[in-house]
């Protein structure tokens, strides 16, 4: 038979209701009383039902994250984060997997609603302000990245034209002159920001920005990365130096330059973006841009979690978590 919260009290010598407080994470429990609950619920086994107390604060305990690809360790790495800081709030967390095309995009948004969860967190690639007026107002919304979507959501996302500016500063404080883009995708939110980003350092560096510097990927993987890498090399004034849109995009450039007979950094230098676990281990070890992903994870869920209980203001938040250039020996050298 199941233990419940009197068989707890009983044991522990305190009411229902100190049981109760402790469960629920209540402070105002006096710290021999807390003891000996503690004591109780280990030694009886007790597990609250977390579906009755939803039930009871109206709530299903799960959220929902929608992300356009797992195998993208951003994304993989962003979704275990997002996991970890819902915990601590109670919720679970269920994700949705969208390739980035807008009908699957859109058609997650149009599911999610408070029968299935108490608010979504959305990393879109492709939807438009149009998608979301059905979903609007059912639940809290966060959308992630700057994807250029103009809706009143709140948003978490880093500074994509600052973080890819100091990418691109430090190539050109290292001497480099012809500096490539790797990863230019009118589809991908957050691609025409970077690209802003590169064209602004190298006008503040007084050099070029020559189109056929910037090379286009339909994916953000790293046979495009690769593929990408060997256009550039293959001109007749190929760059000293690239800035890649993404860590995957980087090992691929990485890959052909080897291929090519190049040092890395002694011929060609070699910058990424998201600082992936990938990014250290690459051979050599990759310069790469370093969003705080854990504080992205944590403002998201702040900001659901501030929704739900009615503490924030009605207009839509804008949260931006810090980053930091991590560099490296594709850069630098060992």
């Amino acid at each position: 038979m199941a233990v419940t919260l009197k068989d707890v009290a009983t044991l522990a010598g305190v009411s229902v209701k100190t049981v109760s407080n402790v469960v629920n994470g209540y402070a105002f429990v006096k710290p021999e009383n807390r003891r000996r609950v503690e004591e109780a619920l280990a030694a009886t086994g007790y597990r609250p039902n977390v579906g009755a107390r939803n039930l009871r604060r109206g709530r299903t305990g799960f959220l929902a994250l929608m992300v356009p690809e797992l195998s993208i360790p951003y994304f993989g790495e962003m979704a275990g984060l997002v996991i970890t800081a819902a915990q601590r709030r109670g919720w679970s967390v269920l994700i949705e997997q969208t390739q980035g095309t807008r009908d699957r995009e859109r058609a997650t948004v149009d599911s999610l609603g408070p029968h299935l969860v108490d608010g979504a967190l959305v990393h879109p690639e492709a939807l438009e302000a149009a998608d979301f007026p059905d979903a609007e107002g059912k639940i809290p919304f966060v959308l992630l990245g700057e994807h250029a979507v103009d809706v009143a959501l709140d948003r978490v996302a880093i500074d994509n034209v600052r973080a890819a500016h100091a990418a691109v500063s430090h190539l050109v404080s290292l001497g480099r002159r012809r500096i490539a883009a790797i990863g230019a995708n009118p589809q991908r939110g957050t691609s025409s920001l970077r690209l802003a980003g590169y064209r602004a350092a190298l006008a503040d560096a007084g050099l070029p920005s020559a189109d056929s510097l910037v090379e286009p990927v339909a994916k953000y993987h790293r046979a495009e990365g690769a593929a990408a890498m060997k256009r550039l090399l293959a001109q007749e004034d190929p760059p000293d130096a690239v800035f890649c849109f993404n860590d995957l995009l980087a090992v691929g450039a990485l890959r052909s330059a080897a291929e090519h007979g190049l040092r890395v950094p002694g011929d060609i230098a070699i910058v990424g973006f998201d600082n992936t676990e990938e990014s250290a281990f690459s051979l050599p070890a990759l310069t790469t841009i370093s969003p705080d992903k854990a504080a992205i994870a944590e403002a998201a869920i702040d900001l659901i979690h501030r929704r739900l209980a009615g503490t924030e203001s009605a207009e839509p938040r804008s949260v931006q978590p810090p980053f930091s250039l991590e560099i490296r020996e594709s850069t630098v050298g060992s």
